[in-house]
């Protein structure tokens, strides 16, 4: 069971794919985490990737790529895996179907993708407070703290980070957009994609993607 899971920022990509982990026993990639993991090992990727970062740059397509390459090659993902956040672009989604065919000699098998009303994710992302000290996060409609401004867990002040602004956001989700239309047309034409209502709750979107898995 081989799974990407697309959908824009705020969409609760992480949140469904951590339920799917849970259910199938698959391993959860996320790039996020490979690139923190090759950085503090400071494998040669990681270095590569460091240098970039440093200078306030993106890490390029041949690095992430590599680094997805290394982690889907390891014996875990033998029996499958959930890719989440990755592939971003058209280029990406090419060089991993060529390593996929390669390990497994079948391509990517499901795409999952979380469409959610542009208005939801904004009002989402715009309602979330981050606690200075602990890190831990609010949202001022769904998720309230007992006292306003205070942190429940430490008492730390809390905060709206920049990039949970609206017009922050909004850029975002544009770019997204963009770059997401190519990689729906690209697994389309596969017959990998499926499209799943990302504005229900929390529980009612798992039970659609268990649904689509179990069929």
């Amino acid at each position: 069971m081989k799974i990407i899971m697309l959908g824009p920022p705020g969409a609760g990509k992480g949140t469904q794919a951590k339920r799917i982990v849970e259910k199938y026993g698959i391993p959860h990639v996320s790039t996020g985490d490979i690139l923190r993991k090759n950085v503090r090992e400071q494998t040669e990727l990681g270095k590569r990737a460091q240098a970039y970062m440093d200078d306030g740059a993106l890490v390029p397509d041949d690095v992430v790529v590599g680094m997805v390459n290394d982690r889907i090659s390891e014996p875990d993902c033998r029996k499958g895996f959930i890719l989440d956040g990755y592939p971003r672009t058209l280029d990406q989604a090419e060089a991993l179907s060529d390593t996929i065919t390669n390990l497994f000699e079948k391509d990517i098998d499901l795409v999952l993708d979380l469409s959610v009303d542009a208005d939801l994710l904004v009002n989402r992302a715009t309602g979330r407070r981050t606690c200075r000290a602990c890190g831990a996060m609010f949202h001022v409609e769904h998720n309230t703290s007992k006292m306003e401004g205070v942190c429940d867990k430490c008492g730390g002040e809390l905060y709206q980070r920049d990039d949970d602004r609206e017009a922050t956001i909004i850029k975002r989700l544009e770019v997204y957009e963009n770059q997401a239309n190519a990689l729906r047309f690209y697994y389309s034409t596969m017959g990998a994609l499926r499209m799943v209502n990302g504005s229900q709750s929390v529980d009612d979107i798992t039970q659609t993607i268990f649904e689509i898995l179990d069929g």
